[in-house]
């Protein structure tokens, strides 16, 4: 072996190191999307954020193309990298999808739903009535992504949970607003979920998959609401009164 194709051999551990690295730059990426510290539109500067994360620019830009494909960013030649936005017709799009999944991910766990589970599930439910109590919007989005996150990751089917988690990050660039819409938005919502984790406890698979297509419909009822300015408005102003 020569010393040119020595020198051209890669290293599987650097391979394995870089893509390591990636993985997690793209994780703090994205939980900072999906948390809403990076907005629709929010331009990403690669040298900012190997900074920020104390990396070299590779895998930073590797994260921002594995973003890309995930449907969380757009690269746009010459202009950069920005968070993208999604519409109002790709969000009934996904939700669409997202209802025909979860209602999948209902029918399988009411067939397998055990006490482990169940007590994860009731978790995130009290964890969502604390947050109504405290008018915490951000409590119980957390509270209420984490939910439906068990709940498929419980049906045990890996593909459907890999689907739906993508499905998800793109829909959390458009319907953080549907909670505040409407002060009693929440109530409405936990209401559901409450009714959901009875069915599933009573191993009913009909009528938690036939409750978890209502819900993901009222949620999209409620996205398109927050897309309504004269809904806003009122909103903003009931939100004002609300405190004083």
């Amino acid at each position: 072996m020569t010393e040119n194709m020595q020198s051209d051999e890669v290293d599987p551990i650097d391979v394995v190191r870089r893509h390591s690295l990636t993985t997690l730059v793209r994780g703090e990426i994205e939980r900072h999307i999906v948390e809403g510290a990076l907005a629709p539109g929010d331009k990403l500067n690669e040298a900012d954020w190997a900074a920020r994360l104390q990396v070299s620019r590779g895998p930073v830009r590797e994260a921002f193309r594995a973003l890309e494909q995930a449907g969380l960013v757009r690269i746009e030649k010459n202009r950069g990298v920005f968070v993208r936005t999604v519409t109002l017709a790709e969000a009934d799009e996904i939700c669409a999808v997202r209802a025909v999944l979860e209602e999948a991910a209902c029918r399988l766990l009411a067939a397998s739903i055990d006490a482990s589970k169940l007590a994860v599930l009731r978790d995130w439910v009290d964890a969502m009535r604390a947050a109504v109590e405290a008018r915490d919007h951000d409590a119980y989005g957390r509270a209420n992504v984490a939910f439906h996150d068990s709940l498929v990751a419980a049906s045990g089917n890996l593909k459907l949970y890999e689907t739906y988690r993508r499905l998800v990050s793109e829909l959390s660039l458009f319907r953080r607003a549907a909670l505040v819409v409407h002060a009693d938005a929440m109530h409405h919502s936990l209401a559901e979920h409450r009714a959901i984790l009875t069915a599933l406890a009573s191993r009913d698979a009909d009528h938690a998959a036939t409750l978890m297509h209502a819900h993901v419909h009222d949620g999209l009822q409620r996205a398109h609401a927050a897309c309504d300015p004269v809904e806003l408005r009122e909103a903003v102003r009931l939100a004002a009164s609300s405190k004083n």
